[in-house]
C-alpha cells in the first residue's frame, strides 16, 4: 500500500506535469497549449496519478485526435507520475481571452 504525497510534494509534481505539458504544441499556432489557455486543470491525486482537464480551440480542431495523446505521453514521463489520464471538455468553450498575456502577446492579441 503506498502512501498518500504530501501537499508539498503535489505542488512540486504539478509545477513538473505544466513544464511538460508546456512542451506541446499546436502545430498551427507557435505558442505552447499551456498559454495558449487549452490546459484548464492539472489534477494531482493522493497516489501520484494525474488528471489533465484540457479542451481545444474547436471540436474540428485538425489535432483533435493527435493532441491529446500527446499530452497524456508527456505527462506519464514525468518522474513520480504513476498514472496520467486527459479529459478532453469542451465546457467552458476556449477563447482567446483564456491565453497568457505572453501567448496573446507572441499572437498579436492585445
Amino acid at each position: 500500500m503506498s502512501q498518500a504525497i504530501t501537499p508539498f510534494q503535489s505542488l512540486d509534481l504539478e509545477s513538473q506535469v505544466i513544464e511538460a505539458i508546456r512542451t506541446c504544441y499546436d502545430p498551427e499556432i507557435p505558442v505552447n497549449i499551456y498559454d495558449l489557455g487549452l490546459i484548464y486543470d492539472v489534477l494531482v491525486e493522493d497516489d501520484s496519478s494525474i488528471v489533465v482537464r484540457m479542451t481545444l480551440t474547436s471540436p474540428m480542431c485538425p489535432v483533435a485526435e493527435s493532441l491529446p495523446p500527446e499530452v497524456e505521453q508527456k505527462v506519464r514521463e514525468v518522474s513520480g507520475v504513476k498514472e496520467a489520464r486527459v479529459d478532453v471538455v469542451w465546457d467552458p468553450p476556449w477563447s482567446p481571452e483564456l491565453m497568457s498575456e505572453a501567448a496573446r502577446l507572441e499572437l498579436g492579441f492585445f
